[in-house]
């Protein structure tokens, strides 16, 4: 399913792993990212997208992203509002990707997780 040594996952763990409470977490052989007992990240892989990360954006944005040639709806999460971002389509802009993230994680995390997040 992935490997630790995988293309992009240090980088995605360090951008996931820097929200106040963050986790890590192996779910359905693929590392998931959550803030508590909520997800907001998947590190994702196919076929088609070899390397992703799948997020949920804000659902007002998420027209915006699907015009984008990086984007996709994946399986099983796309129904729920879930993007994938393809980290292999162009030079990854970790600043973006971290934009990506932060907007998932403010969907789901609590109160004082964003507390938190605004204070740092």
């Amino acid at each position: 399913m992935y490997s630790d040594d995988d293309p992009y996952l240090a980088d995605l763990r360090a951008a996931c792993l820097r929200f106040p409470e963050a986790v890590e977490v192996e779910a359905w052989g693929r590392p998931t990212f959550r803030a508590g007992k909520k997800m907001f990240a998947v590190f994702e892989g196919n076929d088609d997208h070899p390397f992703a990360v799948i997020v949920k954006p804000d659902p007002s944005d998420r027209p915006a992203l699907l015009q984008e040639p990086r984007f996709y709806v994946p399986a099983y999460y796309g129904p729920s509002g879930w993007l994938a971002f393809d980290l292999t389509a162009a030079e990854v802009d970790w600043a973006e990707v971290g934009e990506l993230l932060d907007g998932s994680y403010r969907q789901v995390a609590l109160k004082r997780m964003l507390k938190a997040l605004d204070a740092g």
